[in-house]
């Protein structure tokens, strides 16, 4: 049964996150009951909260009065689950393989919903794409536009009536942004897009055969966790003087205008160990950008070089793409583990609690040294006042909550209540991005189920846990 809150730490969600009788609660579901009924580690997902961050981008479309595209980047999260949520929702989909090309449509988007990214795409993802017709392949290189062409030749020589392919040029225009460098793709020293010197050539070759390829749109994303509306300008500004440029030389008008993701999402609500990062890692992991800013700034700077080149016409005829994939679901989700050892360093004085959520679930806290707050959901209202070592159960001395390259990306210690002891589930907050997509079975640990609470409060297992046996699934020869 759903349960009422009883107190709002800095932390928490109003009607989805909240406390009750000192436990955590998820659209009104208790922490430790779901722990109970689906063991440890587990992800859970609200399917309300997903559909009100989709909710805030369409009402950022709403208040620009634009024509513009939502394509979900799948790469965040790609549950089948979560993937029907976001349809439900109303909102398109962007996927990055072939995997997810399959999962999107397996699940019901039509291929006029589909926008594919990625770097080296096999020629048996580009004869997917070509064949089922999607909306766009976003293209990567020029050397990718023949690639494009000749699976558009190779599915016609098998007999199938395939249409031109839609392509989209991405560039790669020297943007830099205040988020972790490596989450910046708009820098030359990525390995995405087409630089600007080649943006015009590009082009060129992208007509030449439309028999083959139409060129429908132009590509930039600046990248993931910006915390600035700039950016985003300088980048769509860029995009429309390419626009208004192919427009008077080749008399083609793109439809598009892709800005990409990067919308970022506030992981420091709770800032009680805010001065424990670095200033600038505090910007950014605290930041609070709204869509309606981006979309506003994007559009003045487009409007401005417009009536500079007498093109304000052009306007008329492009939709606006966006990719938001953290700004939809990191937030939406969270990781519940329990402790499950504890002991002292009497050299120290630290204790430490020994969790069973590692890396293998969580890669970006390794990875990036990513900030997931840490709370206790079984006593959520407690003063949280003491410091501990928190780690996960990996065979590896970087399983740890906390920067072991001392170079203060993560704090030294996380703040808890006293006397955490083994049994106590914690929570870790804002991981429903980039965390249950990059699962990984190292040290041979089956990987955990995830549930959707749904709408009407229900949980539904959307994510079965490993056994023994998946572990082994598609291994031969013994």
């Amino acid at each position: 049964m759903p349960v009422t809150a009883t107190s709002c730490p800095a932390w928490s969600i109003a009607g989805y996150l909240e406390v009750h009788n000192g436990h955590v609660t998820i659209d009104g579901v208790d922490a430790l009951q779901l722990v109970q009924n689906y063991n440890s580690p587990l992800f859970v997902f609200s399917e309300q909260r997903i559909r009100n961050n989709i909710g805030r981008l369409q009402h950022a479309a709403s208040v620009v009065d634009r024509p513009i595209k939502f394509c979900y980047a799948s790469k965040a999260n790609s549950n089948m689950a979560i993937l029907k949520a976001v349809l439900d929702s109303g909102i398109d989909v962007e996927v990055n393989s072939g995997g997810e090309l399959f999962k999107a449509l397996r699940v019901g988007f039509r291929p006029d919903q589909i926008i594919f990214n990625g770097t080296s795409k096999s020629d048996d993802e580009l004869d997917d794409a070509v064949r089922a017709g999607i909306y766009a392949i976003n293209i990567d290189s020029i050397y990718e536009i023949e690639l494009v062409e000749k699976s558009v030749e190779r599915l016609r020589a098998q007999g199938e009536k395939v249409a031109p392919a839609r392509i989209t040029l991405r560039l790669v225009p020297e943007i830099g942004t205040r988020s972790h460098l490596g989450l910046q793709t708009a820098l030359l020293t990525s390995k995405f897009g087409i630089s600007s010197s080649e943006v015009l050539a590009a082009f060129r070759r992208g007509l030449q055969r439309p028999d083959l390829v139409h060129v429908c749109g132009i590509h930039i994303h600046v990248g993931s966790q910006t915390p600035d509306v700039e950016p985003f300008a300088e980048a769509f500004k860029s995009m429309w003087e390419h626009l208004v440029t192919i427009h008077n030389e080749a008399g083609h008008t793109l439809e598009h205008i892709n800005l990409g993701g990067g919308i970022p999402v506030n992981y420091l609500r709770d800032r009680s160990q805010a001065d424990d990062l670095p200033e600038h890692e505090r910007d950014m992991l605290g930041a609070e950008l709204e869509p309606v800013a981006v979309l506003t700034e994007a559009l003045r700077v487009a409007r401005e070089s417009a009536r500079a080149a007498n093109a304000e016409h052009l306007l008329d005829y492009v939709t606006i793409l966006l990719e938001p994939g953290r700004s939809v679901i990191a937030d939406a989700g969270l990781v519940l583990t329990t402790v499950r050892n504890i002991k002292t360093r009497p050299e120290t004085g630290d204790v430490w609690l020994l969790t069973d959520a590692g890396y293998n679930i969580m890669l970006s806290m390794n990875n990036y040294k990513w900030y997931y707050h840490l709370i206790s959901a079984s006593r959520a209202d407690a003063p949280y006042a003491h410091d501990y070592k928190v780690a996960g159960p990996l065979c590896d001395s970087g399983d740890v909550y906390f920067d072991i390259e001392r170079e203060g990306r993560l704090p030294d210690y996380r703040k808890l209540p006293e006397g955490v002891a083994p049994g106590e589930v914690l929570a870790l907050l804002n991981c429903g991005a980039y965390s249950l997509a990059q699962m990984f079975h190292y040290n041979g640990r089956p990987l955990p189920a995830a549930v959707l609470i749904r709408r009407n409060g229900k949980p539904e297992l959307i994510r079965r846990r490993d056994t023994y046996e998946d572990l082994i699934a598609n291994d031969t020869g013994y």
